[in-house]
């Protein structure tokens, strides 16, 4: 299975972006975001994801992201969306001038969870690595593309069959920035079976 750019298939394309062989740029629209419900009801579905399809039960896929963040929640990484009440993201979010947060949502049957921890804000690239294992999914973090770190192991209650799987970027305030994807590759699973 090869990460091929010419199959992939956006929900909601921005209004700006590049796509060639070895890159992806995305500059995100203000006022995108995904989340969904929690203690607080407040629901937003309306960021740009550029995915592949794939009944393959066992990989792992691999992401370069370099980006130009500036206001608070500005964010690009990985994500795996299915529908608006079922998908996962890895991302940095821009938080202010001494922090962002390094982290994960998952979203199962319409509400989602934060898994964050704190990172200095002058940090501008990381890579992300989703491996698949059926139903179940891990996502590491990697500064240099080398030694990858876990993020966060979860279930997708709805992720065992075709799933769609990706990139993502967006700005859910009033800002823009640009977001560069590189380096992507599928491969096998390197989210070993727990023995």
């Amino acid at each position: 299975m090869n990460f091929d750019p010419t199959k992939l298939e956006w929900t909601r394309p921005p209004k700006c972006f590049e796509i060639n062989e070895s890159e992806i740029t995305i500059t995100t629209d203000p006022n995108t975001d995904l989340w969904q419900r929690t203690y607080y009801g407040f629901r937003n579905d309306n960021a740009p994801v550029l995915q592949m399809r794939t009944d393959e039960r066992y990989f792992s896929f691999t992401v370069k992201t370099e980006f130009a963040s500036k206001r608070r929640f500005d964010q690009c990484g990985v994500a795996l969306y299915l529908d608006s009440d079922n998908w996962l993201k890895a991302s940095i979010e821009y938080e202010n001038d001494r922090y962002q947060r390094l982290g994960s949502v998952v979203t199962n049957h319409g509400y989602s969870d934060w898994a964050t921890t704190d990172i200095d804000a002058g940090i501008k690239s990381m890579w992300y690595r989703l491996s698949r294992r059926e139903s179940d999914y891990c996502i590491e973090c990697s500064a240099d593309g080398a030694e990858f770190k876990q993020m966060r192991i979860c279930h997708l209650w709805d992720g065992a069959g075709e799933i769609t799987f990706g990139i993502y970027a967006c700005s859910p305030e009033e800002s823009s920035f640009e977001a560069r994807f590189t380096h992507m590759e599928l491969g096998p699973c390197q989210w070993k079976a727990h023995v």
